[in-house]
């Protein structure tokens, strides 16, 4: 790999309650180092949190947990420190949705919260989100623009944009959010978290404000799947007071046969790293499981109904008065979102039922023929600057992966399965039937076993500037005779390497200094090559200067990974010698 992927040092929910349940630690001890963290990362994003408890508060509620512990109590989460996604009712702080016109002060908690806090948990505080839960992305809220944990300039996924990086930078150890379309997907694997999204149902909603009331499922990230399950133990089970609840269930499921998109349908957006580690999951997965491709195009036409169809008029019931009464309260993105929704009608809405329960017979027809599915989390990710120029468009691309799953009632598992060379995560989603939840859990163990990841980067602490890797392969190497054009431009080296074995390389005819020519090839071999760093603006100097035949492209390690270099048009093959067998140009030049 390009960077060292150092493990994030920090406890998780059962270290820490086992730990105040055994007498080892306290529960104020545990909210002494929470503060100590929000202190630190206060500095880097303080816009994750829309509202937090004052250290008063919380020292007040660790003392209350000891003393229960004192008192002979066992707690399942005796003292670990959490967050809510702020349109989840927590009393004590006011709900805003992300919308201050929206907001109100709640007379208790959610149902999930409730139990969270009798089970020894303490709120920390409630977490920024894309308005009203109408995102993917992190960055439609009037609190600021919460961004991806290990590099600045991405998005961090939304809506839960401020619950997963509150967990990814150890500051909580578990953190709710919620999921109607992904939304407790998309950040997780962005942010190298596990997130949870039970079945419909599993979880009360109560004290939900709802996005679409239908479809929402309230989730939560965690670092590690074995937590995941016991804050499922905690909350899971019927609420008679939540209509949407249901009793519990738990179905089976084997892991013989694991449904994949056919290749054809696999939509990456351009970006050849996700790519390369959906591939590698999958040969994880592979290893006891049959692979079974098969056509995803009834869950993509369901996953259309959400936002192309009469779904779009539930998130318009959820903010009708808001929307008629100060529509400019609301986010301009959210608003082109929802407002549609007014001119819907009951014809169109039963006409989208009908067909909807269609898809969801095919669907339910799947699981004759596959125990689970495994699909990318989403194909790519983005740039904050990016999601403002095109912020429909570009949440669409994050959705593609994620929008059928509550539609059409299943369970679904994110999971980390790479980290893409900026820093940020790929990941993989396990989807399920309805109430095949702990099978989720226990394929995920198994492959997490077996893939055996490295652990997620550094945070970015400092706002980094964004830098670009330009690999090398002729006349820039080290000592080599345009090596200056790097080094003028303050290229930092960052490791020699070679590329993966699909290139054939040639030495041009005529050329002043002698260069070569890289050529994707598919009887290629791998080519030794160096890779260098730079800004923005000294690689753009730097590619305005490349002459022709020669150009920049992408180009593929031997570890997966993707990095800017030289390629070439084919007009360099012109007269030129095949020297793919030497395995680099520094051969060809050592060859005289």
């Amino acid at each position: 790999m390009i960077a060292s992927r150092p493990l994030r040092s920090r406890r998780g929910v059962a270290t820490i309650a086992n730990a105040v349940n055994s007498g080892k630690s306290s529960a104020l001890a545990m909210v002494e180092e929470t503060l100590v963290r929000l202190a630190a990362y206060d500095i880097v994003q303080p816009q994750i949190w829309i509202s937090r408890a004052t250290p008063k508060e919380l020292r007040a509620a660790a003392l209350a947990v000891d003393a229960r512990i004192s008192a002979g109590e066992v707690l399942p989460l005796a003292g670990v420190p959490f967050a809510v996604k702020d349109n989840i009712d927590v009393a004590g702080f006011e709900t805003t949705a992300a919308c201050p016109a929206f907001a109100y002060e709640p007379d208790a908690s959610a149902s999930v919260v409730e139990q969270l806090i009798a089970a020894g948990a303490i709120c920390v505080g409630k977490t920024n989100l894309d308005q009203f839960a109408t995102g993917l992305v992190g960055t439609r809220s009037p609190y600021g623009i919460p961004r991806n944990a290990y590099d600045l300039s991405y998005v961090s996924g939304g809506s839960s944009s401020g619950s997963a990086v509150a967990v990814a930078a150890g500051i909580v150890a578990f953190a709710l959010g919620t999921d109607t379309a992904g939304s407790g997907r998309v950040p997780a694997a962005f942010n190298h978290l596990i997130g949870f999204k039970p079945t419909k149902g599993r979880w009360s909603t109560r004290g939900l404000v709802p996005a679409c009331r239908t479809l929402d499922c309230i989730t939560v990230f965690t670092d590690k799947l074995s937590d995941a399950r016991l804050v499922d133990e905690v909350v899971a089970g019927f609420d008679p007071a939540d209509p949407y609840s249901k009793p519990l269930a738990n179905r089976p499921i084997g892991r013989a046969r694991i449904g994949v998109p056919r290749r054809d349908q696999r939509m990456w957006f351009g970006d050849a790293q996700s790519e390369y580690f959906y591939d590698r999951a999958l040969e994880t997965l592979g290893i006891d499981a049959e692979l079974v491709e098969i056509d995803i195009e009834p869950l993509l036409e369901a996953a259309r109904l959400l936002y192309g169809g009469p779904w779009v008029a539930e998130r318009t019931a959820a903010i009708a008065g808001l929307l008629a009464s100060d529509p400019d309260a609301i986010d301009d993105t959210v608003r082109s979102v929802v407002s549609p929704g007014v001119d819907m009608s009951a014809v169109e809405l039963w006409n989208g039922i009908y067909r909807l329960a269609e898809l969801k017979r095919l669907a339910d027809q799947m699981w004759e023929d596959v125990d689970l599915l495994a699909f990318p989390t989403t194909g790519t990710t983005y740039r904050v600057a990016e999601l403002q120029a095109a912020p429909v468009a570009l949440n669409s691309n994050l959705g593609f992966y994620t929008n059928f799953v509550n539609l059409l009632d299943m369970a679904a598992l994110a999971v980390p399965a790479g980290t893409r060379s900026n820093g940020t995560g790929f990941g993989i989603t396990l989807i399920g039937p309805a109430d095949s939840d702990h099978g989720l859990l226990s394929v995920a163990e198994s492959y997490l076993a077996a893939a055996n990841l490295p652990g997620p980067p550094p945070l970015d602490r400092e706002g980094k500037m964004e830098r670009i890797k330009l690999a090398v392969v002729g006349a820039h190497l080290k000592d080599m005779p345009l090596h200056w054009q790097l080094t003028s431009r303050n290229a930092t080296f960052v490791g020699a390497f070679e590329t993966a074995p699909t290139y054939r390389l040639y030495a041009m005819a005529d050329s002043v200094p002698p260069k070569p020519a890289l050529v994707h090839s598919a009887d290629g071999a791998a080519i030794a090559l160096e890779v260098y760093e730079l800004d923005a603006a000294g690689f753009g100097s730097f590619v305005a200067e490349v002459p022709a035949p020669l150009a920049i492209g992408t180009v593929t390690l031997s570890d997966g990974t993707s990095v800017k270099g030289f390629v070439a048009e084919p007009r360099a093959m012109i007269g030129a010698e095949d020297i793919t067998h030497l395995g680099g140009w520094r051969a060809y030049i050592a060859r005289g």
